[in-house]
């Protein structure tokens, strides 16, 4: 392998490691109580050489969610790509949004913080990475809506804008899903939470339904 496809590859692994260890780090003291001294530790490497792949604190954190993004579109991917009718397509990215809090709860937690979290002062690869898979989900939901429209799984009149229609069942189940992980209300500790979730979201597929 010639010496800078080897070093490049070093590099990468690298930056991976620091990643990897920040996000450790990260779940287990939270973003605010985490520093960079730690961070370097963690990944077994000095504060100068961490200063090296990254400018600061939310530039790791920012990788990190980027992470977390990448493994929710996966989710969302293989839910639209595994239906052909519109409103299974909807609602499997639902159930699919739904697994994605419990089985990677880290992650989801994570990034209920992204709409705060503050941007790069100039965009960088990571950002770029980020709002790709931001847009590439909101492509499959309004593609879903619109081929409920096309199969006359959907009703038309009750989609109106796919792309808003798709900004408001995010919205709305994920105020569901954060309801059973820090219920305020002592009633819905007494709903079963994968019972409450799955009736939400039949209930808005039956909203939208011809």
């Amino acid at each position: 392998m010639p010496v800078t496809a080897r070093r490049e590859r070093e590099k990468q692994q690298r930056y991976e490691d620091i990643v990897n260890a920040a996000e450790i780090v990260f779940n287990e003291k939270g973003f605010a109580n985490t520093s960079m001294d730690e961070i370097a530790r963690a990944a077994q490497l000095s504060r100068a050489l961490l200063y090296v792949y990254f400018k600061d604190k939310a530039a790791i954190m920012r990788a990190v969610m980027l992470k977390a993004l990448q493994a929710m579109e996966t989710r969302f991917t293989k839910a639209f790509a595994s239906e052909e009718i519109g409103m299974k397509q909807i609602k499997g990215i639902g159930y699919a949004y739904y697994a994605f809090s419990i089985e990677e709860s880290d992650y989801f937690d994570m990034l209920t913080e992204l709409a705060t979290f503050p941007d790069p002062e100039e965009p960088d690869l990571v950002a770029e990475g980020m709002l790709s898979c931001r847009q590439h989900m909101d492509d499959m939901m309004v593609r879903a809506l619109e081929n409920g429209v096309k199969d006359g799984s959907l009703n038309p009149d009750h989609i109106g804008d796919p792309l808003i229609t798709a900004y408001i069942l995010q919205g709305s189940l994920h105020g569901v899903i954060m309801s059973t992980r820090k219920p305020k209300n002592p009633n819905v500790t007494q709903v079963d939470s994968e019972t409450l979730v799955k009736r939400a979201i039949d209930m808005m597929c039956y909203a939208m339904a011809a």
